[in-house]
């Protein structure tokens, strides 16, 4: 009865270090995920910030653009010029789609003014595959 009760002994210290354990290793757990939760939340906190940093610099610089595109300062000066320049070719483009849709232009090289020559050829100008080479890509099929 002696090693029945010796045996029961030890089972029961062994039992009472795993749930010390077990209760140490939850609270760690626990902290941890509470650390990590946190920092979940300042990361988004951070992010939600920067982007009303973001919003708040464009209507900054929008502000300005209106305030200033006439006579901006000079560090600022080709930042409103290439903003006026980019304005106008919207323009320009808004026209022609206005055209477009007025049915005021006839034929492409009205219409196409990007400078590529495949993109803006009339199907007389564009350039046509050799016979032969239409013949060959015809038997390797």
């Amino acid at each position: 009865m002696a090693i029945y009760d010796d045996f029961k002994k030890k089972a029961k210290e062994a039992l009472d270090t795993i749930a010390d354990v077990s209760v140490e290793a939850y609270k760690a757990a626990e902290e941890k995920a509470k650390i990590l939760a946190r920092r979940a939340r300042l990361n988004a906190e951070i992010t939600r910030e920067r982007a009303l940093i973001r919003r708040i610099k464009i209507r900054i610089g929008d502000t300005y653009y209106n305030l200033h595109k006439d006579a901006p300062e000079e560090p600022l000066k080709k930042f409103c010029e290439d903003i006026s320049a980019s304005f106008d070719l919207i323009a320009g483009k808004q026209r022609e789609l206005e055209e477009l849709k007025k049915g005021n232009i006839v034929n492409e090289e009205e219409a196409c003014e990007c400078g590529d020559e495949e993109c803006c050829a009339t199907p007389e100008e564009a350039p046509e595959e050799a016979p032969e080479k239409e013949a060959e890509e015809a038997k390797d099929e």
